[in-house]
């Protein structure tokens, strides 16, 4: 019997995701299918989920699911949440005893508002002010931790098989339009609750197969602007880059993808003129930014989710359409399992991002 980190097997953790761009909200089931299939990937020290459209009824709520690991630590952040927000309702996370799954952490969810009063205090905007609470109390509040923090979507993660945190969580009685899953095998960090897969902030969430080794610099960079790095994985940073490029310095996905997976300066040097001067631009602004190492990852946020590889692809990635639905995952295989006749299946290059949104009726459809 071996023990976690006596072996190395460096192609581990699976990821898998799709998006119904017509807005049809389905079960957790399928996705669930589909991350079990790729089992071997994962050891059982993390599996988790997120999904968008899960609370219509709370949609203009932030919807914070937490964990605890004792009533002191709920009670600071209790403290900290009727401070600044109102609170429409909370309760449990509902969860299911599973065998396999060892002892949980205190697991809850509260809808709320933010007090206008707190963010005019503060002089800052809506999303800053959610923001800095969420990295209030992952680096304050010892034996807390903000597992997501957007709008009608939410995360479930914990240490286990995937397909045992699925049912762990009873993803079968929520509806999305869009999941996302991953199985974890950790090779240079520990196995805890809330170091599985996905991370999260606000709607952002992201799951990862590989690793980032230039997370030292990725995480002095972020630090500058007022991220805190606390979860004790190199994940965390793909998370705050992807919130830093989007949210706050307005890059289209497209563009941040440029920057995580930045073309090598030879190609670079290939490209046509203004193109070239833009790639030159970002990588010169945002070089601290550029993920090395090999990845695949599946970024997930309200209307949309985004898969992308390393330049190199050196960690697996495969893409497929079957009417208004965008499949990907670390397997080929993965998307059959819930889709056996896709219309189109390709493996995207390294550094080529693939994008799903909603399509435009729908997004106006779940927004009314």
């Amino acid at each position: 019997m071996f023990r976690e980190g006596e072996y190395r097997i460096p192609s581990g953790c699976a990821i898998s995701g799709f998006i119904n761009k017509d807005g049809h909200r389905v079960d957790g089931s399928a996705i669930v299918k589909s991350i079990a299939l790729m089992h071997e990937r994962s050891n059982g020290l993390g599996g988790g989920f997120a999904a968008y459209g899960i609370y219509p009824e709370y949609k203009d709520y932030y919807a914070l699911h937490l964990l605890f690991e004792d009533k002191e630590s709920r009670n600071q952040v209790e403290e900290l949440i009727k401070d600044n927000f109102y609170i429409e309702v909370e309760d449990r996370i509902p969860s299911r005893n599973v065998k396999s799954i060892g002892k949980a952490p205190m697991l809850w969810r509260y809808f709320v508002t933010p007090r206008l009063s707190k963010i005019e205090e503060a002089q800052d905007t809506e999303e800053n002010f959610m923001t800095e609470l969420v990295m209030r109390i992952n680096a304050s509040v010892s034996g807390a931790y903000v597992i997501s923090s957007g709008k009608n979507m939410g995360a479930f993660k914990g240490v286990g098989y995937p397909e045992d945190i699925g049912e762990f969580y009873r993803l079968d009685e929520y509806k999305a339009y869009s999941w996302i899953a991953h199985g974890r095998f950790p090779t240079n960090t520990p196995g805890w609750w809330g170091g599985a897969h996905p991370f999260t902030l606000l709607d952002w969430s992201v799951v990862h197969n590989g690793e980032v080794s230039s997370y030292g610099a990725n995480r002095r960079f972020l630090e500058m602007y007022n991220y805190k790095i606390t979860l004790q994985t190199d994940t965390e940073v793909i998370a705050y880059a992807i919130d830093l490029l989007v949210h706050h310095h307005k890059l289209p996905l497209e563009l941040a993808a440029k920057v995580l997976a930045a073309p090598f300066w030879q190609e670079i040097d290939r490209l046509p003129a203004q193109e070239r001067e833009l790639c030159t631009r970002l990588r010169v602004v945002y070089g601290s930014l550029l993920l090395n190492g090999p990845f695949s990852i599946i970024v997930g946020f309200n209307g949309g989710i985004m898969a992308l590889n390393d330049r190199l692809k050196l960690r697996p990635l495969a893409a497929a359409c079957y009417k208004s639905t965008l499949y990907v995952a670390s397997e080929e295989a993965a998307i059959r399992e819930i889709c056996p006749d896709v219309e189109k299946l390709w493996y995207p290059k390294g550094g080529e991002p693939v994008i799903g949104r909603l399509e435009e009726e729908a997004q106006c459809r779940l927004s009314a």
